[in-house]
């Protein structure tokens, strides 16, 4: 089954229903790709040190000076806010003697980059402007020794790097969907709260998990009264992005504890959109949710092969959160419980699959995308 939206008979978009996008013959992933650390590394170089990964919103960036740091493996990323604005990031390193210039996850520097170490500091360009007694060494030029850039992109607010000196193209990468979205204007949506998880299993489980709904009267059966489970119509299901829509069931207008709106929704929104949640993942690494009134992301990070970082933070209309006249925890306990959930059941599915007794199975009609997923990270892992 096709819905097509249609506006001076031209077609904006076209979605079919999540059975009928099915995969045939597919099947879940064997066990090494879930416990093996030789597959772990292989990811680490064909995906997420060559591939753009997510790794934050604008929003977090709101002075001058703030500072994130991203960890990839054995690199780490200084992702930095400067005086004109832009945001910028280097690798987390002295150019004196490698020293890591910052170990916790974020802060400000006050009005320069500086290295506890033997205090050499950088602008927030990454331009070397202080390094003490090193005048007197022979052909020393500060000229010489700034920060090593990373390559940085931003879309629809969220912050893009690529470990990899020659990265593919962002803008061709990032071509089907480069305005898929901009009608939450989610670049100039504000940053309400968010939450870090640590969780015992494979990253790929939660991008699997998010993919499918088939769990859901069984694991959440709170959201299933919020939306049909069967009704996933998705126009994206093939290759690195992927995803749909879900209708709310009647007298529902978002998903919260009440079910209602927390919040006036995102003025810009047609009439379709105040009547559904979308559900994308784009890959590798960001999880997008799409609501009336708000938008949630979930940014994941491989940790280990059985270990996983999850950084989920909702996004509302631009003062909102300033106001405080608003309930916004009616949406962020509602999914923190929500994840929760799916948190247990993934670390629950990384033990059954240590198991020597564990073999691939077919995958449900309901489960297409995850298929489409297995199908293009296997295409990118074996490169």
């Amino acid at each position: 089954m096709y819905i097509t939206n249609i506006i001076s008979k031209k077609i904006i978009m076209e979605y079919k229903k999540t059975s009928d996008t099915y995969i045939s013959h597919s099947s879940t992933l064997g066990r090494d790709y879930y416990t093996k650390k030789r597959i772990f590394k292989k990811e680490h170089k064909n995906i997420f040190q060559n591939d753009w990964i997510c790794a934050g919103h604008i929003s977090e960036f709101s002075l001058p000076g703030y500072f994130k740091v991203i960890k990839n493996n054995n690199e780490s990323a200084l992702i930095i806010k400067d005086n004109e604005d832009s945001i910028n990031a280097f690798y987390n390193l002295c150019r004196h003697r490698g020293t890591r210039i910052k170990d916790e996850p974020c802060g400000r520097f006050k009005d320069k980059i500086r290295c506890n170490y033997h205090g050499w500091s950088y602008d927030f360009k990454g331009k070397l402007i202080s390094a003490p007694h090193m005048s007197k060494v022979d052909g020393f030029k500060k000229s010489d020794f700034p920060l090593h850039e990373i390559p940085l992109k931003i879309w629809e607010g969220f912050i893009f790097l690529n470990f990899n000196d020659q990265a593919n193209d962002f803008d061709n990468f990032f071509k089907p969907i480069k305005s898929k979205f901009e009608e939450w204007n989610i670049a100039n949506l504000e940053i309400g709260n968010t939450i870090e998880y640590k969780i015992k299993c494979n990253w790929k489980l939660i991008i699997q998990n998010y993919s499918e709904c088939y769990h859901c009267p069984i694991i959440h059966p709170k959201l299933s009264a919020i939306h049909n489970y069967l009704g996933g119509q998705n126009d994206l299901f093939r290759g690195p992005f992927l995803g749909g829509y879900m209708e709310f069931s009647d007298n529902k207008e978002s998903i919260t504890s009440t079910g209602n709106l927390c919040c006036p929704p995102i003025n810009t929104l047609n009439d379709n959109s105040l009547s559904r949640v979308y559900y994308y993942y784009i890959f590798p690494n960001l999880l997008l949710s799409l609501h009336p009134d708000y938008v949630m992301y979930h940014i994941i990070t491989p940790l280990k092969t059985d270990k996983t970082l999850i950084s989920c933070g909702w996004l509302f209309p631009e003062g909102v959160v300033s106001s405080k006249k608003y309930n916004l925890s009616e949406a962020i306990n509602f999914w923190d419980q929500t994840n929760k959930e799916d948190w247990y059941i993934s670390e629950q599915s990384q033990l059954g699959i240590k198991s020597r007794k564990y073999e691939p199975s077919p995958y449900s009609t309901q489960e297409s995308l995850l298929a489409a997923f297995d199908k293009y990270y296997l295409k990118r892992i074996n490169k």
